[in-house]
Protein backbone atom coordinates (compact mmCIF):
# COMPACT_ATOMS: atom_id res chain seq x y z
CA UNK A 1 0.00 0.00 0.00
CA UNK A 2 1.13 3.05 -0.40
CA UNK A 3 0.06 4.60 -2.26
CA UNK A 4 1.60 -9.04 25.90
CA UNK A 5 2.23 -10.60 25.83
CA UNK A 6 -1.08 -9.75 26.76
CA UNK A 7 -3.00 -12.73 27.04
CA UNK A 8 -6.83 -12.16 26.93
CA UNK A 9 -9.00 -14.73 27.48
CA UNK A 10 -7.39 -17.06 24.53
CA UNK A 11 -5.20 -19.90 24.93
CA UNK A 12 -1.88 -19.95 22.84
CA UNK A 13 -3.04 -22.74 20.31
CA UNK A 14 -1.42 -24.48 17.94
CA UNK A 15 -3.76 -25.20 15.53
CA UNK A 16 -4.67 -23.03 12.23
CA UNK A 17 -8.18 -22.13 14.05
CA UNK A 18 -6.97 -20.35 16.53
CA UNK A 19 -5.59 -17.50 13.90
CA UNK A 20 -8.75 -15.71 13.21
CA UNK A 21 -10.81 -18.39 13.23
CA UNK A 22 -9.84 -18.89 9.24
CA UNK A 23 -8.94 -22.77 8.94
CA UNK A 24 -8.87 -23.49 5.14
CA UNK A 25 -10.68 -26.45 4.65
CA UNK A 26 -8.99 -29.46 2.02
CA UNK A 27 -8.13 -26.72 -0.19
CA UNK A 28 -6.65 -28.23 -3.52
CA UNK A 29 -5.72 -25.24 -5.36
CA UNK A 30 -3.79 -25.50 -8.88
CA UNK A 31 -2.77 -22.72 -9.23
CA UNK A 32 -2.94 -19.64 -10.89
CA UNK A 33 -6.24 -19.11 -10.18
CA UNK A 34 -8.34 -18.11 -14.24
CA UNK A 35 -11.50 -15.89 -14.21
CA UNK A 36 -15.20 -17.43 -13.91
CA UNK A 37 -18.42 -17.01 -11.97
CA UNK A 38 -17.96 -16.53 -8.40
CA UNK A 39 -19.93 -18.54 -5.58
CA UNK A 40 -21.82 -15.21 -4.76
CA UNK A 41 -23.20 -14.28 -7.94
CA UNK A 42 -23.35 -11.02 -9.69
CA UNK A 43 -22.73 -7.87 -8.12
CA UNK A 44 -26.19 -5.48 -8.12
CA UNK A 45 -26.50 -1.46 -8.34
CA UNK A 46 -24.77 1.20 -6.17
CA UNK A 47 -26.65 1.24 -2.43
CA UNK A 48 -26.83 4.31 -0.91
CA UNK A 49 -23.16 4.37 0.15
CA UNK A 50 -22.10 3.36 -3.24
CA UNK A 51 -21.25 -0.37 -2.75
CA UNK A 52 -21.83 -2.72 -5.09
CA UNK A 53 -22.66 -6.34 -3.55
CA UNK A 54 -24.21 -9.61 -4.34
CA UNK A 55 -27.88 -10.50 -3.67
CA UNK A 56 -28.34 -11.25 -0.48
CA UNK A 57 -25.83 -9.00 0.79
CA UNK A 58 -26.46 -5.46 2.66
CA UNK A 59 -23.37 -2.75 3.67
CA UNK A 60 -22.93 0.01 6.26
CA UNK A 61 -20.85 3.09 6.90
CA UNK A 62 -19.56 2.44 10.41
CA UNK A 63 -16.99 5.61 10.68
CA UNK A 64 -15.53 8.10 8.61
CA UNK A 65 -12.40 9.83 8.97
CA UNK A 66 -12.73 12.98 11.11
CA UNK A 67 -16.00 12.92 12.23
CA UNK A 68 -17.30 10.95 15.40
CA UNK A 69 -18.06 6.89 15.39
CA UNK A 70 -21.78 6.67 15.56
CA UNK A 71 -23.21 6.73 19.25
CA UNK A 72 -19.27 8.07 20.45
CA UNK A 73 -16.92 11.10 21.11
CA UNK A 74 -14.05 9.12 19.44
CA UNK A 75 -13.23 10.71 16.02
CA UNK A 76 -11.86 7.90 13.66
CA UNK A 77 -8.36 8.51 12.29
CA UNK A 78 -7.26 9.10 8.80
CA UNK A 79 -6.25 6.95 6.00
CA UNK A 80 -7.93 3.57 7.48
CA UNK A 81 -5.58 0.71 6.54
CA UNK A 82 -5.11 -3.09 7.76
CA UNK A 83 -7.64 -4.22 10.13
CA UNK A 84 -8.45 -7.56 12.24
CA UNK A 85 -11.46 -8.65 14.51
CA UNK A 86 -11.48 -9.71 17.96
CA UNK A 87 -13.91 -11.64 19.74
CA UNK A 88 -15.18 -9.58 23.08
CA UNK A 89 -17.11 -11.74 24.69
CA UNK A 90 -20.37 -11.86 22.92
CA UNK A 91 -19.27 -9.29 20.65
CA UNK A 92 -16.61 -8.45 18.62
CA UNK A 93 -13.72 -5.38 18.22
CA UNK A 94 -12.67 -4.08 15.09
CA UNK A 95 -9.16 -2.65 14.82
CA UNK A 96 -7.89 -0.52 12.05
CA UNK A 97 -4.28 1.15 11.70
CA UNK A 98 -3.95 4.18 10.15
CA UNK A 99 -1.49 5.44 7.20
CA UNK A 100 -0.13 8.86 7.96
CA UNK A 101 3.10 9.59 8.90
CA UNK A 102 3.84 11.27 11.39
CA UNK A 103 0.70 10.03 13.58
CA UNK A 104 0.14 7.04 12.72
CA UNK A 105 -1.28 4.69 14.95
CA UNK A 106 -4.22 2.51 15.63
CA UNK A 107 -8.07 2.80 16.69
CA UNK A 108 -10.88 0.38 17.27
CA UNK A 109 -14.79 -0.30 17.15
CA UNK A 110 -16.76 -2.44 19.62
CA UNK A 111 -19.66 -4.30 18.51
CA UNK A 112 -22.52 -6.30 21.02
CA UNK A 113 -23.70 -9.42 20.07
CA UNK A 114 -26.59 -7.78 17.63
CA UNK A 115 -23.61 -5.75 15.32
CA UNK A 116 -24.25 -2.42 17.40
CA UNK A 117 -22.12 -0.50 17.40
CA UNK A 118 -20.99 0.43 21.51
CA UNK A 119 -17.83 2.17 21.75
CA UNK A 120 -14.58 3.33 20.24
CA UNK A 121 -11.08 3.73 21.06
CA UNK A 122 -7.59 4.69 20.54
CA UNK A 123 -4.93 1.04 20.27
CA UNK A 124 -1.85 3.35 19.27
CA UNK A 125 -0.44 6.79 19.13
CA UNK A 126 2.62 8.14 17.91
CA UNK A 127 3.80 5.94 15.35
CA UNK A 128 4.70 6.63 11.40
CA UNK A 129 2.28 5.28 8.49
CA UNK A 130 0.58 2.23 10.49
CA UNK A 131 0.21 0.20 7.12
CA UNK A 132 -0.96 -3.77 7.11
CA UNK A 133 -0.64 -6.14 10.59
CA UNK A 134 -1.69 -9.10 11.90
CA UNK A 135 -3.57 -10.83 14.18
CA UNK A 136 -1.76 -13.07 17.22
CA UNK A 137 -3.61 -15.95 18.72
CA UNK A 138 -3.04 -14.49 21.94
CA UNK A 139 -5.21 -11.90 21.16
CA UNK A 140 -3.00 -9.08 20.45
CA UNK A 141 -2.86 -7.05 17.05
CA UNK A 142 0.15 -6.69 15.26
CA UNK A 143 0.53 -2.65 13.98
CA UNK A 144 3.64 -2.51 11.27
CA UNK A 145 5.05 0.68 10.19
CA UNK A 146 5.82 1.33 6.22
CA UNK A 147 8.59 3.10 6.39
CA UNK A 148 12.22 2.23 5.90
CA UNK A 149 13.66 0.74 9.06
CA UNK A 150 9.99 0.93 10.75
CA UNK A 151 9.13 -0.87 13.54
CA UNK A 152 6.04 -3.62 14.16
CA UNK A 153 4.52 -2.72 17.66
CA UNK A 154 2.13 -5.35 19.34
CA UNK A 155 -1.05 -3.80 20.55
CA UNK A 156 -3.88 -4.52 22.95
CA UNK A 157 -7.02 -4.15 20.92
CA UNK A 158 -8.95 -3.45 24.05
CA UNK A 159 -6.69 -0.46 24.76
CA UNK A 160 -5.97 -1.35 27.83
CA UNK A 161 -2.67 -2.53 27.82
CA UNK A 162 0.60 -0.26 26.53
CA UNK A 163 1.76 -1.26 23.07
CA UNK A 164 5.42 -2.78 23.22
CA UNK A 165 7.84 -1.92 19.84
CA UNK A 166 9.32 -5.30 18.99
CA UNK A 167 12.72 -4.83 17.99
CA UNK A 168 13.81 -8.56 16.96
CA UNK A 169 11.20 -8.73 14.46
CA UNK A 170 13.36 -6.20 12.13
CA UNK A 171 13.48 -2.71 11.05
CA UNK A 172 12.19 -2.56 7.15
CA UNK A 173 9.27 -1.54 5.66
CA UNK A 174 7.42 -3.29 7.43
CA UNK A 175 3.84 -4.48 5.41
CA UNK A 176 1.51 -7.26 6.72
CA UNK A 177 1.87 -10.31 9.74
CA UNK A 178 0.60 -13.46 9.50
CA UNK A 179 1.01 -15.87 12.78
CA UNK A 180 1.22 -19.68 12.25
CA UNK A 181 0.57 -21.77 15.22
CA UNK A 182 1.39 -24.40 14.48
CA UNK A 183 5.31 -23.83 13.48
CA UNK A 184 5.08 -21.08 16.22
CA UNK A 185 6.68 -18.28 13.84
CA UNK A 186 5.25 -14.63 12.27
CA UNK A 187 5.55 -14.48 8.90
CA UNK A 188 6.27 -10.84 7.53
CA UNK A 189 6.21 -8.62 4.31
CA UNK A 190 7.88 -5.85 2.64
CA UNK A 191 6.59 -3.20 0.62
CA UNK A 192 9.89 -2.67 -1.06
CA UNK A 193 10.26 -3.30 -5.34
CA UNK A 194 13.13 -5.83 -4.30
CA UNK A 195 11.62 -6.73 -1.07
CA UNK A 196 12.04 -10.12 0.90
CA UNK A 197 9.42 -12.25 2.53
CA UNK A 198 10.14 -12.92 6.02
CA UNK A 199 9.55 -15.15 9.06
CA UNK A 200 10.20 -14.32 12.97
CA UNK A 201 11.18 -17.47 15.50
CA UNK A 202 10.40 -16.06 18.51
CA UNK A 203 12.31 -17.95 21.24
CA UNK A 204 9.35 -18.72 23.00
CA UNK A 205 5.66 -18.86 21.20
CA UNK A 206 3.67 -15.94 22.80
CA UNK A 207 6.35 -13.46 23.59
CA UNK A 208 7.87 -12.03 20.67
CA UNK A 209 10.39 -9.69 22.45
CA UNK A 210 13.54 -12.31 21.92
CA UNK A 211 13.71 -14.54 18.57
CA UNK A 212 15.41 -14.69 15.33
CA UNK A 213 14.51 -12.95 12.15
CA UNK A 214 14.70 -15.08 8.87
CA UNK A 215 14.35 -14.31 5.29
CA UNK A 216 12.91 -16.79 1.98
CA UNK A 217 15.17 -18.14 0.02
CA UNK A 218 14.90 -19.38 -3.45
CA UNK A 219 15.12 -19.25 -7.00
CA UNK A 220 13.87 -16.56 -9.24
CA UNK A 221 11.47 -19.08 -10.94
CA UNK A 222 7.76 -18.39 -10.14
CA UNK A 223 7.74 -21.98 -8.59
CA UNK A 224 9.93 -24.58 -6.27
CA UNK A 225 11.14 -25.13 -3.77
CA UNK A 226 12.54 -22.43 -0.34
CA UNK A 227 14.89 -22.01 2.68
CA UNK A 228 15.01 -20.00 5.39
CA UNK A 229 18.27 -18.09 6.15
CA UNK A 230 18.81 -15.91 9.28
CA UNK A 231 19.25 -12.41 9.22
CA UNK A 232 22.52 -11.09 10.40
CA UNK A 233 21.39 -8.20 11.71
CA UNK A 234 17.98 -7.47 12.29
CA UNK A 235 18.05 -3.69 12.71
CA UNK A 236 18.94 -3.40 9.42
CA UNK A 237 21.85 -0.40 9.87
CA UNK A 238 23.97 0.11 7.56
CA UNK A 239 23.34 -2.89 5.56
CA UNK A 240 19.30 -3.15 5.02
CA UNK A 241 18.04 -6.80 6.02
CA UNK A 242 16.92 -7.50 2.89
CA UNK A 243 20.43 -7.34 1.17
CA UNK A 244 22.10 -9.29 3.75
CA UNK A 245 21.56 -12.69 2.73
CA UNK A 246 22.81 -14.04 -0.82
CA UNK A 247 19.88 -15.83 -2.21
CA UNK A 248 17.35 -13.99 -0.68
CA UNK A 249 14.15 -14.21 -3.00
CA UNK A 250 12.91 -10.73 -4.30
CA UNK A 251 8.92 -9.99 -4.40
CA UNK A 252 7.73 -6.64 -6.48
CA UNK A 253 5.86 -4.61 -3.17
CA UNK A 254 5.11 -7.34 -0.42
CA UNK A 255 1.54 -6.33 0.60
CA UNK A 256 -1.60 -8.64 2.17
CA UNK A 257 -0.31 -12.29 4.32
CA UNK A 258 -3.10 -14.63 5.28
CA UNK A 259 -2.29 -18.16 7.05
CA UNK A 260 -4.78 -20.97 7.49
CA UNK A 261 -4.10 -24.77 7.48
CA UNK A 262 -0.06 -25.38 6.50
CA UNK A 263 -0.25 -22.43 4.12
CA UNK A 264 0.90 -18.77 3.49
CA UNK A 265 -0.90 -16.28 1.24
CA UNK A 266 0.78 -13.16 0.18
CA UNK A 267 0.37 -9.98 -2.33
CA UNK A 268 2.48 -8.15 -4.29
CA UNK A 269 1.33 -5.30 -5.52
CA UNK A 270 4.33 -4.43 -8.11
CA UNK A 271 3.34 -7.46 -10.27
CA UNK A 272 -0.01 -8.09 -9.82
CA UNK A 273 0.78 -11.78 -7.99
CA UNK A 274 -0.60 -13.69 -4.93
CA UNK A 275 2.15 -16.28 -3.99
CA UNK A 276 1.29 -18.89 -2.01
CA UNK A 277 3.82 -21.34 0.11
CA UNK A 278 2.96 -25.18 1.19
CA UNK A 279 4.78 -25.34 4.05
CA UNK A 280 4.66 -28.93 4.71
CA UNK A 281 6.46 -29.75 1.30
CA UNK A 282 8.41 -26.11 1.78
CA UNK A 283 7.49 -25.39 -1.47
CA UNK A 284 6.43 -22.11 -3.53
CA UNK A 285 3.99 -21.10 -6.14
CA UNK A 286 1.37 -18.44 -7.66
CA UNK A 287 -1.79 -18.49 -6.62
CA UNK A 288 -3.16 -15.81 -9.23
CA UNK A 289 -1.31 -13.57 -11.47
CA UNK A 290 -3.28 -10.76 -13.82
CA UNK A 291 -0.73 -11.58 -16.61
CA UNK A 292 -1.55 -15.20 -16.70
CA UNK A 293 -5.21 -14.41 -17.33
CA UNK A 294 -7.06 -16.06 -20.17
CA UNK A 295 -9.88 -15.42 -22.14
CA UNK A 296 -10.44 -12.00 -21.34
CA UNK A 297 -9.48 -8.98 -18.84
CA UNK A 298 -8.19 -9.55 -15.55
CA UNK A 299 -10.98 -9.44 -12.65
CA UNK A 300 -8.14 -8.63 -10.21
CA UNK A 301 -5.34 -6.03 -10.30
CA UNK A 302 -3.68 -3.59 -7.82
CA UNK A 303 -3.51 -6.17 -5.32
CA UNK A 304 -3.12 -5.80 -1.78
CA UNK A 305 -4.15 -6.82 1.81
CA UNK A 306 -5.94 -10.16 1.94
CA UNK A 307 -7.96 -12.36 4.54
CA UNK A 308 -9.34 -15.75 4.49
CA UNK A 309 -12.70 -17.42 5.25
CA UNK A 310 -13.75 -20.50 6.62
CA UNK A 311 -14.63 -21.80 3.69
CA UNK A 312 -11.13 -21.61 2.24
CA UNK A 313 -12.10 -18.18 0.11
CA UNK A 314 -9.55 -15.53 -0.15
CA UNK A 315 -10.51 -12.18 -0.04
CA UNK A 316 -8.15 -9.76 -2.03
CA UNK A 317 -8.48 -5.92 -1.46
CA UNK A 318 -7.83 -3.57 -4.52
CA UNK A 319 -5.45 -0.88 -4.32
CA UNK A 320 -6.70 1.05 -7.18
CA UNK A 321 -8.36 -1.23 -10.05
CA UNK A 322 -11.74 -1.17 -9.50
CA UNK A 323 -12.16 -0.28 -6.25
CA UNK A 324 -12.90 -4.24 -5.96
CA UNK A 325 -12.87 -7.45 -3.09
CA UNK A 326 -12.16 -9.63 -5.32
CA UNK A 327 -12.33 -13.21 -4.07
CA UNK A 328 -10.06 -16.54 -5.40
CA UNK A 329 -11.96 -19.93 -4.23
CA UNK A 330 -10.63 -23.40 -3.47
CA UNK A 331 -11.14 -24.18 -6.79
CA UNK A 332 -8.99 -21.55 -8.03
CA UNK A 333 -11.84 -18.95 -9.68
CA UNK A 334 -11.22 -15.15 -9.24
CA UNK A 335 -14.25 -13.47 -9.27
CA UNK A 336 -15.29 -9.90 -8.02
CA UNK A 337 -17.09 -9.89 -4.58
CA UNK A 338 -17.57 -6.33 -3.98
CA UNK A 339 -17.48 -2.94 -5.77
CA UNK A 340 -17.23 0.45 -3.97
CA UNK A 341 -17.81 3.19 -6.80
CA UNK A 342 -17.46 6.76 -6.86
CA UNK A 343 -14.08 6.73 -5.17
CA UNK A 344 -11.12 6.45 -7.80
CA UNK A 345 -8.76 8.43 -5.87
CA UNK A 346 -8.52 5.57 -3.26
CA UNK A 347 -8.04 1.85 -2.05
CA UNK A 348 -9.84 -0.70 -0.37
CA UNK A 349 -7.49 -1.84 2.68
CA UNK A 350 -8.20 -4.03 6.03
CA UNK A 351 -10.50 -6.92 5.17
CA UNK A 352 -11.39 -8.53 8.05
CA UNK A 353 -14.05 -11.61 9.30
CA UNK A 354 -16.43 -10.83 12.66
CA UNK A 355 -15.64 -13.62 14.55
CA UNK A 356 -18.86 -15.20 13.30
CA UNK A 357 -18.12 -15.07 9.95
CA UNK A 358 -21.13 -13.38 8.61
CA UNK A 359 -19.20 -9.70 8.29
CA UNK A 360 -17.18 -8.41 6.66
CA UNK A 361 -15.11 -4.97 7.65
CA UNK A 362 -12.88 -2.89 5.52
CA UNK A 363 -12.28 0.68 4.43
CA UNK A 364 -11.93 3.27 1.39
CA UNK A 365 -8.38 4.67 2.82
CA UNK A 366 -9.38 8.54 0.31
CA UNK A 367 -13.49 7.91 0.39
CA UNK A 368 -15.07 10.21 -2.33
CA UNK A 369 -12.14 13.06 -2.61
CA UNK A 370 -9.04 10.88 -2.70
CA UNK A 371 -7.87 12.53 0.44
CA UNK A 372 -6.60 10.17 3.85
CA UNK A 373 -8.98 12.31 5.55
CA UNK A 374 -11.70 11.15 4.03
CA UNK A 375 -11.43 7.53 4.86
CA UNK A 376 -14.45 5.26 4.91
CA UNK A 377 -14.80 2.31 6.57
CA UNK A 378 -17.95 -0.48 5.88
CA UNK A 379 -19.61 -3.53 7.22
CA UNK A 380 -21.30 -5.68 4.82
CA UNK A 381 -23.23 -8.37 6.45
CA UNK A 382 -24.87 -11.29 4.44
CA UNK A 383 -24.66 -15.62 3.43
CA UNK A 384 -20.93 -15.67 3.43
CA UNK A 385 -20.30 -19.24 2.71
CA UNK A 386 -19.06 -21.26 5.79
Amino acid sequence: MKRRNFLRGAAIGTSAAAFGGTLMRGAAYAAPAQPGPGPYGALGSADASGLQLPSGFSGRVIARSGQPVAGTSYRWHSAPDGGACFADGSGWIYVSNSEINPGGGVSAVTFNSSGAITGAHRVLSGTRQNCAGGKTPWNTWLSCEEVSRGYVYETDPWGVEAATRRDAMGRFTHEAAAADPARRVIYLTEDEPDGCFYRFVPTSWGDLSVGSLQVLKAGTATSGSFTWATVPDPDGSPTVTRDQVSGAKRFNGGEGCHYADDTVWFTAKGDNRVWRLNLTSDSYELAYDDSLVTGGGAPLTGVDNVTGSSSGDLFVAEDGGNMEICVITPDDVVAPFLRVTGQPGSEITGPAFSPGGDRLYFSSQRGTTGSSSDGITYEVTGPFRG
